[in-house]
């Protein structure tokens, strides 16, 4: 799961070392580098990053009402992380981010190919449930399951979860897909669950379970 970083990620954080701060982590898949988001110009791209109709279908987490202009989207999307490809980040974007100690883990992730934004995962760490997201050059090209596989990574050998859940809408079989190409296994939970913006959705559950969890540090 985790591998050697290649030169184009350099000035990035370093896959499998976790910063001394509370709740930063670093890791990689095969094409992904995921971290915890260092500016406000990482956080940003990863809201420009679900905030298109077809990922709201899904998530329904409301981000087009924080982004709603698919011009902003794609710029922001453009940009590469902070300061690592030269370009002058706008200062209130540069501005760093510190997660909260009771903040979901969020990890944004780019590609390592060209270090553009590529979408993030979010790991609920008191629940123990995850989701995630890929932009939308980003899809149908297998990197879901990378997420999804570095998700299990964070919640099992970073966060300390012997079991990680994940539910998605019966509609959306990429996702489905995705969690299985994980390793995921279907579980049982709640047929219909309500979306942050109030939408209600039948869905299914998955789950990945580890008899060697540990914390990273």
């Amino acid at each position: 799961m985790i591998r050697r970083r290649r030169a184009a990620t350099a000035g990035l954080p370093l896959p499998g070392r976790c910063g001394p701060e509370a709740g930063r982590h670093a890791l990689a898949t095969e094409r992904l580098l995921l971290f915890t988001p260092r500016t406000r110009l990482d956080v940003a791209a990863a809201l420009a990053a679900c905030a298109d109709a077809e990922a709201q279908r899904w998530l329904g987490t409301q981000a087009d009402h924080v982004l709603p202009d698919p011009g902003t989207r794609k710029a922001l999307l453009a940009w590469r992380p902070a300061g690592d490809d030269g370009r002058q980040v706008p200062r209130m974007l540069a501005q760093p981010y510190a997660p909260g100690p009771d903040d979901p883990l969020l990890l944004v992730c780019v590609r390592r190919s060209d270090l553009g934004y590529a979408g993030a995962l979010e790991l609920e760490h008191r629940t123990g449930e995850m989701g995630g997201w890929l932009a939308p050059a980003c899809r149908g090209q297998g990197l879901g399951a990378e997420l999804f596989r570095a998700g299990v990574a964070l919640a099992h050998t970073h966060a300390g979860l012997s079991t990680v859940r994940a539910g998605a809408e019966t509609g959306n079989t990429a996702s489905r897909r995705a969690l299985a190409r994980a390793g995921f296994v279907p579980d049982e939970g709640p047929p219909r669950h309500t979306l942050p913006d109030g939408r209600v959705v039948e869905a299914v559950w998955h789950r990945h379970d580890s008899a060697a969890a540990f914390r990273c540090r």
